[in-house]
This record gives C-alpha cells, sequence and structure tokens, in this order.
C-alpha cells in the first residue's frame, strides 16, 4: 500500500476505470474491527477530489466506516481551474446517466476494496451533493445519500420515479444557487417518489458552507459557516447511524 504523508495509516490512492479512462480515488479504511465495515462514497465538489472531501474521508474512517472519494472526471485529484471545472461539472449535470455511472463504478471500487455491501451511503458536497441525489434517482445499491448545499433540480423533461434509499437533505437557508422553485419540485420529486427524506436548513448559511476553504464572504454566496459545517456533520452522524444499525 503506498502511503501517503500526513494522513492516517491506512490511507491511499486507488485505481479503478471507466473503460479505458483511469479513475484514481481516494481511499481510507477504518481501523476499527469489522470483518466488513460499512462503506460511505465522497463525491466531492466541481473542482473535483479535494482537500475537503479527503479530510471528510479521513474522518468517516475514525467513526468506523470504510470510505472512498470518487474520481468523477478522470483527471486523478488535479487541481481544476475554475473554466475547466465548470466544463466538466456542465457535462456531468446534462449527461446524469454518465453521471451515475461514474458513481456505481465508484461504490464497486469501495466494495471491492472491502466494504458491506449490504451497508453503503453517499454524501456529496455541492456538485456532488447533486451525485448523491442521482445516486438516489439511479436507485443505486445504497441505503441512503446526503447532500451538503448540493444543487437539488434534475432536467424537468425526466420522469419522477421510486426513490429506495433514503435521503438528507442539508441545505443553507440562504443559499443563492438553489431556487426556490428547484426546492419546490424536488420535494415534490420526494413526494411521488414516497422516499423516506429529510431536508434540514441552516441559519445564515450560504454555497459550500462545510467547506473551510470556501472564506468568508458570505456576499459571493459561497462561503463557510462553522455552526453550519459542525451541525450539518452531527445530522449526517445521525442519519448513518440509523442507515446502518
Amino acid at each position: 500500500m503506498l502511503l501517503l504523508a500526513g494522513v492516517p495509516a491506512l490511507a491511499d490512492t486507488v485505481t479503478y476505470a471507466d473503460g479505458k479512462t483511469q479513475l484514481t480515488g481516494y481511499l481510507v479504511k477504518t481501523e476499527k474491527s469489522a470483518p466488513k465495515p460499512p462503506g460511505v462514497l465522497v463525491l466531492p465538489a466541481w473542482k473535483g477530489v479535494d482537500a475537503h472531501s479527503k479530510d471528510s474521508a479521513d474522518k468517516l474512517a475514525a467513526l468506523g466506516y470504510d470510505a472512498l472519494v470518487a474520481d468523477i472526471y478522470g483527471t486523478g485529484g488535479q487541481d481544476l481551474d475554475m473554466q475547466q471545472a465548470m466544463k466538466l461539472s456542465g457535462y456531468y449535470k446534462e449527461n446524469f446517466d454518465a453521471y451515475q455511472k461514474r458513481i456505481r463504478l465508484a461504490l464497486d471500487e469501495l466494495v471491492r476494496q472491502g466494504a458491506d455491501p449490504q451497508r453503503i451511503a453517499v454524501i456529496g458536497y455541492c456538485f456532488g451533493g447533486t451525485g448523491a441525489l442521482e445516486a438516489a434517482r439511479g436507485n443505486l445499491l445504497v441505503r441512503g445519500v446526503v447532500s451538503f448545499h448540493g444543487g437539488l433540480a434534475k432536467d424537468a423533461a425526466r420522469s419522477n420515479g421510486p426513490i429506495k434509499a433514503k435521503v438528507l437533505v442539508l441545505h443553507g437557508a440562504d443559499d443563492p444557487h438553489v431556487s426556490a422553485e428547484s426546492i419546490a419540485a424536488f420535494m415534490d420529486e420526494m413526494r411521488e417518489g414516497k422516499a423516506d427524506w429529510q431536508m434540514i436548513w441552516y441559519a445564515d448559511a450560504v454555497h459550500s458552507f462545510s467547506d473551510p476553504n470556501a472564506g468568508n464572504d458570505k456576499s459571493k454566496g459561497a462561503a463557510y459557516n462553522e455552526a453550519a459545517a459542525r451541525r450539518s456533520w452531527e445530522h449526517m452522524k445521525l442519519f448513518l447511524k440509523e442507515l446502518f444499525e
């Protein structure tokens, strides 16, 4: 195992593939003893595998989960600029089948690395939060999904189907990137899909509220909010505990 400096001893990079495209994820295996621990797939924000998603994987492993940060773009964790990130994230939002496929491949890798296939969840941040919802929409083999300040909208031409995974949406009450119309459509989707869903709103929080690297200028529409970050992580922990008990 290739150990990485400054991270837990059981952290590593793993490679898997979508056809000829090599994907490079960040895997952290829990040190808590369990023959097949539950697994959590982490879907990063729009710039790809980043410090925030890796930090989340480290913390999840400390809680007793095997955690894998998925490489959706096939960039191997390369630090993308805004133009590259906008192009790639836009492509996968429009081509949701391709997004769901990359998520499914990452889930397969998480299971191949030893996580219990019957106890898997997906969490995601921003663009990754949208991906977590796509995992539920695609009825991928997960017990539940968590969206942190993710986009809720999908193409209106797509029909609403049954939602089998439990859904938790953690939302900044002042997020300018998520319209009232998309929130209403999302709630209708959950009701029509007969989903077991929750949506929690955090006061004074905008987009990216859980990411310490987002700065503190709320006027830009994306900023870190310590209280919302702390509370949302606790809500996620309760959700995962309920999923896997």
